[in-house]
């Protein structure tokens, strides 16, 4: 099960991740593929957004997750682009964060790989003419059920 889309400009993407955000208020693992500058970080500011965060969202290069406390669940936005290897994953106790209500959102899951749990969602981000094309799957039935509500945002 998958959907598609191309998302054109900053304000774009923001916008698609709030809507991305209707699908996710009961938390899920979220991996976010794409080369370095195709909008993740973005993305996830829109979710958070959607979520009712109000406050500024940066990557967390330096810092490997940035937690962010919402009503009623945790967000947890993760970057392992400078994680040489997944066992430093496991001394920061990375599994502590993947709570059944809590939404992890992964930039450069590959890095963490034997670390993380399995992904419910995948959205993978592509460069196209002047914008990014927006590829969501799923992977397991919570991630079908989060894609059957960002299927219905998305097209009303």
């Amino acid at each position: 099960m998958q959907i598609e889309k191309d998302v054109y400009g900053e304000e774009a993407m923001e916008s698609f991740g709030e809507a991305f955000s209707l699908a996710l208020t009961s938390g899920a693992v979220v991996y976010l593929e794409g080369d370095l500058g195709m909008g993740k970080t973005t993305l996830v500011r829109g979710v958070l957004r959607g979520l009712g965060y109000q406050g500024p969202v940066k990557s967390p290069t330096y810092t490997i997750v940035e937690p962010y406390d919402l009503s009623g669940f945790e967000a947890f936005h993760f970057d392992l682009y400078r994680v040489a290897d997944a066992e430093e994953l496991e001394f920061m106790g990375i599994r502590d964060y993947f709570t059944d209500g809590s939404l992890c959102l992964i930039e450069w899951a590959e890095m963490g790989r034997g670390a993380l749990p399995e992904a419910d969602l995948v959205i993978s981000l592509s460069l196209i003419r002047q914008g990014r094309h927006v590829s969501v799957d799923a992977y397991t039935e919570k991630g079908r059920a989060a894609l059957d509500v960002l299927r219905g945002a998305i097209t009303s």
